[in-house]
């Protein structure tokens, strides 16, 4: 599979895998200036690329673990880039640290994976199957 890039600022670095076996393709900062995260600041990261998709896959940006044993990740868990999505890829970091946080440029912020997508549809139904689990809910199935 091929997934093309275009690079929307000279800078820009496509993304790449730190080794042959990584799942994901690490995606660079792309700034002019550092940018400072502050404690429970939430910042905006340009990676100066934007990507075709190819349908039936989405790319789904998790946050590199360096990040998350400084206290930073992504403020919405897990980033989704959709097919027909055709602008840059950004990265909304949050600092849950005591210490600010500093972004420069060229920094590998997050990684790339690209998976298969099932386009379900979705039909309204009055019941639905039963199941030996049924409505239980979050801690149903553990201890009790």
């Amino acid at each position: 599979m091929f997934v093309k890039i275009k690079k929307l600022n000279n800078g820009a670095q496509a993304p790449f895998r730190a080794t042959s076996g990584s799942a994901g393709a690490d995606l660079c900062a792309c700034l002019e200036a550092d940018i400072i995260i502050e404690h429970g600041e939430r910042r905006l990261i340009p990676t100066g690329i934007a990507a075709e998709i190819p349908a039936g896959y989405g790319g789904f940006m998790f946050a590199r673990s360096s990040l998350g044993k400084r206290g930073v990740s992504l403020a919405n868990g897990v980033g989704v880039i959709d097919s027909d999505y055709r602008g840059e890829m950004q990265m909304l970091l949050i600092n849950h640290s005591g210490e600010p946080y500093i972004v420069k440029n060229g920094d590998r912020i997050a990684q790339l994976v690209i998976m298969p997508v099932c386009n379900a549809e979705f039909i309204t139904d009055g019941e639905l199957s039963q199941t030996e689990r049924g409505e239980g809910g979050f801690g149903s199935t553990g201890k009790k």
